[in-house]
């Protein structure tokens, strides 16, 4: 599972400083932090993963680096990946992890796989 280390230790330390209390999870290819036991940002191969809410993505959508995020073909609501340039200065990735933060509470939890009998 290779995934930009340096991406993950940045937002490691934004939600530190924040005060903002997560776990991380290996899945969907990479690193994903949990807040409130929900998926809020990631970090896949180079790429910042967010999910925001889906009433913001237009306006999101305008922001550099930032693209519908569609690991199966099809675009995941709420989801986003925005690429290296939309997150090399701290004030852009702070930005979308603001923005994740922000919708984290919303956000529906997956629903927990039951094991099997």
């Amino acid at each position: 599972m290779a995934y930009n280390e340096l991406l993950a230790d940045r937002i490691q330390k934004v939600f530190i400083d924040k005060e903002v209390s997560f776990d991380e999870k290996k899945m969907m290819g990479g690193l994903t932090f949990m807040v409130n036991e929900k998926m809020c940002v990631g970090v896949s191969n180079d790429d910042l993963m967010a999910l925001i809410d889906p009433e913001k993505y237009n306006e999101a959508s305008y922001k550099k680096g930032c693209r519908e995020m569609d690991f199966t073909g099809r675009p995941m609501k709420g989801f986003v990946f925005i690429d290296p340039l939309g997150t090399d200065f701290n004030k852009d990735l702070e930005y979308w992890i603001e923005l994740a933060l922000e919708y984290n509470p919303t956000a529906k939890a997956s629903k927990k796989k039951r094991g099997r009998l």
